[in-house]
């Protein structure tokens, strides 16, 4: 991933989209958020004040050149559905209507806006259709197949064939400090049987860890996505440039995701 850095903002993007495609991950750095979610928190539900937050959005907005009420987003609930956007309906205080945890639009100028702390922020650009998806993938929506349904959402109504798509896996937690239970990784072994081996591993603590970046990958791979990156930046391992829920215990912010075709 490249990092740019913009108004005190650092934020990363994909080595292989191209610049027809608006793609940023945002660390925590150079946002008005104080206390345990200090930084550049644009959760809204963490404790933090409002008016904050807002300002955080403008100042990521303003960054890439985006209105700061021109935006889609939703009300993620670690599920696998996707919803297909044709405009933008952000607005400062507006309730997000609709739950899920990918979007996807071939509409330039619409950036499609989610929230990490931990779980893994995919997009995925067509080329030839013209058409960007992004997704939200904790333990949950990775074995529940949301990436693999963001990629069906853009066969769907795009005709989108998934050998032409681009497809980036962000920072998140990382297989090293991602330990899980045994309901999880029961979970885990029923969803992905032939492929555990590579997603699950004992660690220096007897601990069971999973392996997000893998499982995602393998996901993408099976519905035939050949082209994709996988960042390898770990959120729990830098909680100065990233909000980690894991590692800091719950006590943390979210940062932004953003992906958008740029209007000719």
């Amino acid at each position: 991933m490249k990092l740019f850095e913009k108004d005190g903002l650092k934020y990363f993007s994909f080595d292989t989209f191209p610049d027809s495609v608006t793609n940023a991950i945002f660390t925590r750095l150079g946002g008005v958020s104080q206390g345990e979610s200090w930084g550049l928190n644009v959760g809204s539900n963490v404790g933090d004040e409002i008016s904050n937050v807002w300002e955080n959005k403008r100042k990521i907005f303003s960054a890439l050149n985006f209105a700061e009420n021109n935006y889609f987003d939703c009300w993620q609930v670690h599920g696998p559905d996707y919803v297909l956007v044709n405009a933008t309906h952000g607005s400062i205080g507006r309730i997000r209507e609709f739950k899920a945890d990918a979007m996807l639009t071939n509409v330039p100028g619409v950036p499609l806006f989610m929230r990490f702390a931990d779980c893994t922020p995919i997009m995925i650009y067509d080329p030839v259709q013209k058409a960007v998806g992004i997704a939200h993938a904790g333990w949950q929506g990775t074995i529940k197949g949301v990436a693999r349904n963001l990629v069906m959402g853009f066969q769907a109504a795009f005709g989108s064939n998934p050998k032409d798509l681009i497809a980036g896996i962000g920072p998140s937690i990382g297989p090293d400090h991602y330990e899980i239970s045994e309901p999880v990784l029961s979970h885990v072994e029923n969803s992905h049987s032939h492929n555990t081996i590579r997603l699950i591993k004992s660690n220096e603590y007897n601990k069971v860890t999973f392996d997000l970046w893998e499982a995602n990958k393998i996901e993408l791979e099976r519905v035939g996505v050949e082209k994709i990156e996988v960042s390898g930046i770990c959120t729990a391992c830098n909680t100065n440039e990233w909000f980690s829920h894991r590692a800091e215990r719950g006590r943390t912010g979210r940062f932004a995701a953003i992906v958008s075709l740029k209007k000719n």
